[in-house]
């Protein structure tokens, strides 16, 4: 049976037009994967929500990484200039409970069920935490990546925020040249690039295809 595919970034125009025709400015928890993906979505979404990024990536391997990417990012949140406040929480680097979720699925190529369980992991996080804020909304910087399915991200963000009582903002930032934006941003505030997914599956995936 074939899914109509939505197109979320059309939905997020109509909503962010809502808002401005309603001149209300709600709370957006994101949460975040790295300073470069966040570069775009936080010019592009501070223009309209009072913004906590919040990083949730235990997935992250060397723990040595998961230090220089959380310190990129709050370098950025620091550095760049925004419409309305942008903060920041970090959350906590739980790499057992990740590798809990993994277990079984470690040889899995990147992008397949181990991806999708992680990404849900770091959503039900977001979602618990904006529910306990009390954020009118969260969502993900994920769906900038052209390696990442929006599709997927969306449904398990929808489906989590039920489960929290937090509505989900549905996006695809890598529409609208978001993807594109973010590598100019990144070269503008000169953040590190990492060159692999984040988790010690991706990094020994990346590092067979160059022997």
């Amino acid at each position: 049976m074939n899914v109509q595919k939505v197109n979320y970034q059309k939905e997020l125009d109509s909503l962010l037009k809502q808002l401005e025709s309603e001149q209300r400015v709600p709370s957006l928890l994101i949460h975040s994967c790295c300073a470069p993906c966040s570069s775009y979505v936080l010019e592009y979404l501070s223009q309209y929500f009072e913004i906590t990024l919040f990083y949730y990536n235990p997935n992250i391997y060397p723990e040595s990484e998961y230090t220089k990417r959380i310190l990129e990012q709050q370098k950025l949140i620091q550095d760049m200039k925004f419409r309305h406040p942008v903060s920041f929480v970090a959350g906590k680097y739980e790499k057992e409970r990740f590798h809990a979720m993994a277990e079984g699925m470690e040889n899995l190529k990147e992008g397949g069920a181990r991806c999708m369980k992680c990404y849900e992991l770091r959503l039900s996080e977001a979602a618990r935490q904006a529910a306990a804020g009390g954020f009118d909304f969260f969502t993900t910087t994920l769906s900038i990546s052209p390696m990442k399915n929006a599709q997927k991200l969306n449904e398990i963000g929808i489906r989590v925020g039920k489960e929290y009582g937090v509505e989900y903002l549905v996006s695809d930032f890598k529409k609208k040249n978001g993807y594109k934006r973010s590598i100019a941003l990144s070269k503008e505030y000169g953040l590190y690039r990492q060159d692999y997914c984040g988790c010690e599956f991706s990094m020994r995936q990346g590092e067979e295809q160059v022997r």
